[in-house]
């Protein structure tokens, strides 16, 4: 078994909420909760998902390339993707992008090399008004990313490491 006891119950919690025949569909939930324990999704651990799943490994693989917010080479500890769209790069996205590349020293698609951050760049996350936006870790949206509030998501997140 390659992911924890834990990750496999709470698959299981996401199977169950779909017809007995139809476990595949809880695909995106078992991605989300593998990465979630390994920090992105190998190849070992999509063909492992599969397995449980009952779906064959490409089947998988498909769903983990299609979707930005799975992660299937290694990141680091904290994935920060901002938004290049239109709309925020009009309100200053393109601006807080090159500070981010600045500030951490690497560029799009890329990892500190003390494996804390990686950068990555995102497609519109639904809050143009709240632009520059930087969703860190797929999951905590942060809004109006001036350099000020850059430096101290930075600082918050390093303290937290």
């Amino acid at each position: 078994m390659l992911l924890s006891e834990q990750a496999y119950r709470d698959i299981d919690r996401e199977i169950s909420k779909y017809p007995a025949d139809q476990k595949q569909s809880a695909v995106m939930a078992a991605l989300t909760i593998a990465q979630t324990e390994k920090g992105w999704v190998s190849p070992e651990v999509i063909r492992d998902v599969a397995g449980y799943l009952g779906m064959p490994p490409i089947a998988v693989q498909e769903v983990a390339t299609f979707y930005s917010m799975y992660h299937t080479h290694p990141v680091g500890r904290y994935t920060l993707t901002i938004c290049t769209n239109l709309p925020c790069a009009l309100q200053g996205s393109a601006q807080a992008a090159e500070y981010l590349k600045e500030k951490l020293g690497i560029g799009f698609h890329e990892t500190t090399p003390d494996g804390l951050f990686t950068l990555a760049e995102g497609e519109c996350m639904g809050a143009c008004g709240d632009a520059p936006v930087v969703l860190a870790n797929g999951k905590h949206m942060c809004c109006r990313m001036q350099p000020e509030k850059i430096d101290a998501l930075i600082r918050d997140l390093k303290e937290s490491a």
